[in-house]
């Protein structure tokens, strides 16, 4: 998702549901869903009618990665850790206690860095390797 906020903050129009679609390689019917508790948050808004779409609702600096991780419901970070919170298997239940605390201290660093990055750092980020793009380009890949 934040591909497609980062779309909708270099977009001077409503971004539509099928054209984030087509960013992220999936169905519109998703995005709609996803974007639904980014709008629930306050984070976007949508537009009806002829040249609708979504729009970001605040500027890009007041709007944090970790905002965007929360509206999305604050998914699993990590592939790793408790598959099942009350294993039978003692084995399982060693795995739990030894990953548990660490994985959970990582996250709570994570999810703290995140609140500390806005769209606009990432957007300016992206800003600022376009233009390094455009320029070798230029020249022709001739210093590449």
């Amino acid at each position: 998702m934040l591909h497609v906020l980062l779309h909708m903050v270099e977009s001077k129009e409503p971004v539509t549901s099928e054209a984030m679609a087509g960013y992220l390689g999936t169905n519109a019917v998703v995005v709609r869903r996803t974007m639904a508790g980014l709008r629930d948050a306050g984070l976007v808004r949508s537009e009806k009618g002829h040249g609708g779409g979504w729009v970001v609702a605040r500027a890009p600096s007041e709007i944090s990665l970790g905002d965007v991780y929360v509206a999305l419901g604050s998914p699993t970070l990590f592939a790793i850790g408790n598959r099942n919170e009350n294993p039978n298997c003692l084995v399982e239940k060693a795995v739990n206690a030894s990953l548990g605390e660490t994985l959970k201290e990582a996250e709570a660093m994570v999810v703290s860095r995140l609140h500390s990055i806005s769209l606009a750092d990432v957007a300016n980020t992206v800003g600022s390797e376009m233009e390094e793009f455009k320029r070798v380009m230029s020249r022709g890949f001739k210093d590449v």
